[in-house]
């Protein structure tokens, strides 16, 4: 019965670990990070040149992962009393209480501290310095203006775009006009993929007092413009890296495909104002990024 015992309490700290080390991991929203990491490499692989230093690579993934895990977790806390409010988040480890508030204020000042000495000390300053100017105009600019005003998603396009900066940066050492070139495609995609979202959780969005689309009519008329216009300027600059760059013909008519497709769900969204439209533009968004950075590494001349 003593050793039945035993093993029931050890299963029982066991299964209370895993969950703990679940809700630091969920802090981190590794699904958005996925992006971010693959944007970053993305940006270090365009600008890459000569035989491929693999310790570098790493050093940079690693260390933007962190930094954006970082921001990620320090969001959450800065948001823990709206993410209460928000059906969509109320379960989060921090509004839930499975964590303690300063649990996550420390781990996530570890994980962004950790990323940009990372990042300063395995690849440059400079990418180490994007990175955490990143995680500052994120956490001091973008996420308390999402209380106050709706320009809070053209202010928080800025650092969303930064990913193939850190990238490049740390591949070269500088940036070119190549790199701001990434810059622009990833500040305009952000338009059609955050607004879906917002449109899609309004009601959570208003329950929590964050201004991320006017109410009523304003609201659906200021999306659907957006969504619209942004999805256009994303692709007229989705075909200038061939212009600028090192792409071929193969990239153009993939990357002009992939941005009349998405400019589809764009104006689908715009007419219908509905959340099975705005659910199918951001599923769109999710797969065009990756797939149009994707088309661009793999039809880059590498001599």
């Amino acid at each position: 019965m003593t050793n039945e015992l035993r093993i029931s309490k050890a299963a029982v700290r066991n299964a209370a670990w895993v969950s703990r080390a679940r809700d630091y991991w969920t802090l981190t929203k590794p699904e958005v990070n996925l992006l971010v990491v693959f944007s970053t490499l993305a940006g270090f692989l365009l600008a890459w040149q000569g035989p491929m230093r693999w310790a570098l690579l790493i050093h940079t993934i690693v260390g933007t992962f962190l930094v954006a895990s970082g921001t990620a977790t320090l969001n959450q806390w800065m948001e823990r009393d709206a993410d209460a409010r928000m059906r969509r988040t109320a379960q989060r480890p921090l509004p839930a209480g499975r964590l303690a508030a300063r649990a996550g204020l420390l781990f996530g000042l570890l994980l962004a501290v950790t990323g940009g000495a990372e990042l300063a000390l395995g690849s440059n300053l400079l990418a180490s310095f994007l990175a955490l100017l990143t995680l500052a105009s994120y956490l001091l600019a973008y996420t308390p203006l999402k209380r106050k005003t709706t320009l809070s998603t053209f202010v928080g396009a800025f650092p969303g775009a930064m990913p193939p900066l850190i990238g490049w940066a740390a591949a070269r050492g500088n940036l070119t006009a190549e790199a701001w070139v990434l810059y622009a495609v990833l500040f305009f995609w952000q338009f059609p993929h955050f607004l879906g979202i917002a449109w899609l959780y309004r009601e959570d969005y208003e329950r929590a007092k964050l201004r991320m689309l006017p109410a009523g009519d304003r609201g659906a008329r200021m999306m659907a413009w957006q969504v619209v216009a942004a999805s256009l300027a994303l692709l007229v600059v989705s075909l200038v890296p061939a212009a600028v760059g090192r792409l071929g013909a193969f990239y153009i008519a993939g990357a002009a495909l992939a941005g009349l497709g998405f400019f589809y769900f764009a104006a689908r969204t715009a007419l219908e104002r509905s959340k099975a439209a705005a659910r199918r533009l951001v599923l769109a968004s999710v797969a065009y990024l990756p797939l149009v950075l994707g088309l661009m590494v793999a039809t880059k001349r590498w001599v």
